[in-house]
């Protein structure tokens, strides 16, 4: 009778023994994110984002923007175009704390 309860009772061991090892290591994981630190995120800075690309685009012609999007934790795209008529141009604009990147683009006409 004792061997017959034995088996099962050392198979749950062993079975609680895997999970015991994986709560472990999922704790390990989450002490290593916590070590590193969240990126701290920006979008209360969408507002800036938006006048400093602005600011960027104006210097290509009449701006306007088209959407503000939250690319990252820490990174503000804005798209939009720039100039009037046939010599109007889209661009991208990538924000951080301030401009990182910006590029202009043709766009194409139809017809």
């Amino acid at each position: 009778m004792m061997r017959a309860l034995a088996v099962p009772f050392l198979a749950a061991a062993l079975a609680l023994g895997g999970c015991v090892a994986g709560i472990a290591s999922s704790a390990v994981g989450m002490a290593v994110r916590s070590a590193k630190g969240e990126p701290e995120g920006n979008q209360h800075l969408q507002p800036a984002a938006r006048q400093a690309c602005t600011a960027e685009a104006s210097k290509h012609g009449a701006v306007h923007i088209i959407d503000v999007q939250q690319s990252s934790a820490s990174k503000i795209i804005v798209w939009g175009t720039v100039g009037e008529g046939s010599t109007r141009r889209s661009f991208e604009c990538s924000f951080g704390t301030r401009v990182t990147g910006f590029r202009l683009r043709a766009i194409a006409t139809s017809g």
